[in-house]
This record gives structure tokens, sequence and C-alpha cells, in this order.
């Protein structure tokens, strides 16, 4: 049996979206964020040495990375969904699932980061002499950098989903699967919605299926969906 040990408010709702869809049976075990620091509890650490999520057992097997578990589920379990979810090897639609499953967390996950990371700077408690000079580090850093890279990105994938409707090709594959995370931080966290309207068209889409619905009904609540 799969357990997803499953934090809240982290990529390890998109695995349970994909178990959704591929009709798996499965247990969620579930921890909490620290409520100051954000982190997830040490009892992680147990499953996997880093002490973050996503991680999945499936037997003995122990799988840790949002990609690589969801290479791993494909690879053992993909014959079994009741559609295909990643494209036939050496097609075009193959070389774009590939890029952006990678795209995910090579790109567009290192902006929203940052971008997180300087708007506590500039929240943070500190003696009151320093907080002009870090909240203006902080705004610089965002205006030079942060910003316009978290632009150009929403500027590229908006214009590869004017092009089809999902990110591989015209059909639903776990390469969306796969970008929900970082569109759903980018809509909380960067005012990009109405520049964006095919990126938000196709957040909508993927909200409204049903396994989506089903993987927030076992994850609870996501602050992102």
């Amino acid at each position: 049996m799969i357990t997803v040990h499953h934090l809240n408010n982290s990529r390890s709702q998109r695995v349970l979206w994909l178990l959704e869809e591929l009709g798996l049976p499965y247990v969620v075990k579930r921890y909490q964020r620290d409520a100051k620091t954000m982190l997830a509890p040490p009892e992680l650490a147990a499953v996997h040495p880093l002490g973050k999520s996503p991680v999945i057992t499936d037997g003995d097997l122990v799988v840790a990375e949002s990609g690589a578990i969801i290479e791993y589920l494909l690879e053992t379990y993909g014959a079994q969904a009741p559609q295909p979810l990643k494209p036939a090897a050496g097609t075009p639609e193959a070389r774009r699932f590939t890029y952006w499953m990678h795209f995910a967390e090579g790109s567009a996950m290192s902006p929203l980061l940052m971008k997180l990371v300087f708007a506590r700077i500039r929240t943070a408690p500190m003696p009151f002499f320093a907080k002009p000079i870090a909240r203006a580090i902080a705004r610089q850093v965002e205006s030079s950098f942060i910003d316009p890279n978290l632009k150009r990105h929403a500027d590229w994938i908006e214009h590869e989903l004017a092009a089809r409707a999902h990110f591989a090709g015209e059909a639903f594959s776990a390469a969306d699967i796969q970008m929900s995370f970082p569109l759903e931080a980018a809509a909380s966290r960067a005012d990009q919605g109405s520049a964006c309207p095919c990126t938000q068209a196709w957040l909508a889409r993927m909200h409204a299926r049903p396994a989506y619905q089903r993987a927030l009904e076992r994850g609870g609540p996501y602050d992102y969906a």
C-alpha cells in the first residue's frame, strides 16, 4: 500500500492528485507545519533524512522529491490509469512533457521562493535601526531581479498555454500536475492574474477536475486551491 507523508500547503498535494488520477488506493499520513517557522515537523525526518515533503512509501521503498515520485508512480502504475498520463516516447508531446516536468522545480520555483524570503525580510522583527536598510535591500532585490524574472516566466507560460490546452499538448498529463504547484504559488504570491488569462483559465480547469477535488478531500485544507 502506498503511503503519502503529506505536509499541509505543500507540493505533496499534487502527489495526492496524481494518485487520484491513477485511481490507486493509498493512505495519507498528515503532518502540520510549525505555525511560527512554517517548516515541516521533525517527525518527517524519521521517514526521509531531509525531513521534507512530499515523501511516499510503497512497501519498503521510500521515494522523495515531487518529480521523482511522479516518475516512479507513472513507471510503476501508469498502465493502470484510466487515461495515459505521459505522452508516447519520441513525440513532440513527450519532449514538452519532459521540459515542463523539469521547469516546474528547476526554473519556476526559484524566484517564487526568493519572493517569499524577501517578503519575510521586509516584515521580520529586527532592531529599529536595521529595518530601513533591510527593507530597502529587499525592495531593490525584488524590483530589479525577482519581479522581472517572475514576469518573464509568467509571460512564457501564458504564451505556451495560449497555443495548447495543456503543457504537453492538447491532452492532460502529469506535466500539468507537476506545474500546478508553482502556478498556484504564483497566483498567491504575485499579482499576475489579470495579465495571464490563459494561465488562469488553465488553473480553473485543473481545479475543476474530479480527481483534483478528491485529492483536496483526502489532503485537507490547502490554501493555494
